[in-house]
């Protein structure tokens, strides 16, 4: 089985947690991680499974705005912030509006703060609901993932991410022993 792991990511933090999902998966998948900017059609045309994630900004996924702000944010001296070395490209939103239909499993996962989702929104909520319109079929409920607010994943969560990854894979495994 073939699995790509498709990430936004600004900070690392989504990065960092694709990653991790990507080590869970690699137990029992042939696994891509690969940002969105090199997602294309032909690097998922041979996959089983396909994970999107990306940061909460502005209680869902970014957009442009929020994410030319966050670029703007990074270069500020005092912030102390390193912008991933694929921020810069184009975000998850315009890499959903030029996919094709697809026909595989499929799961979202987002990072933002520990805080009620009514307080902070959860990008893989849209991710979740992008992925259906393309015609994945989700094998889990989208997931979250916290950083912290010195913009640092919190204690645990990779562990988590990966494990996450191992439950994706079993899943996968589970669905294509009965689909044949």
């Amino acid at each position: 089985m073939r699995a790509v792991v498709v990430y936004e990511s600004m900070y690392g933090n989504t990065h960092l947690i694709a990653d991790a999902i990507g080590e869970g998966l690699a137990g029992s998948c042939e696994v891509a991680v690969v940002a969105v900017g090199d997602a294309t059609p032909e690097v998922l045309e041979t996959a089983d499974l396909v994970v999107v994630g990306g940061p909460t900004h502005a209680h869902g996924m970014t957009r442009e705005g929020t994410r030319e702000a966050a670029v703007a944010d990074a270069r500020k001296p005092d912030r102390g912030l390193v912008l991933d070395a694929d921020a810069e490209g184009e975000g998850l939103r315009e890499w959903f509006d030029a996919l094709p239909e697809m026909k595989v499993a499929a799961a979202a996962f987002d990072t933002r703060f520990d805080l009620a989702a009514a307080l902070t929104g959860r990008a893989s909520k849209g991710i979740s609901k992008r992925l259906r319109r393309h015609g994945f079929d989700e094998i889990a409920d989208p997931e979250s993932f916290f950083v912290e607010r010195g913009n640092t994943l919190e204690p645990g969560e990779a562990d988590r991410a990966r494990a996450w990854g191992g439950v994706l894979a079993r899943s996968l495994a589970a669905r294509s022993a009965t689909t044949g």
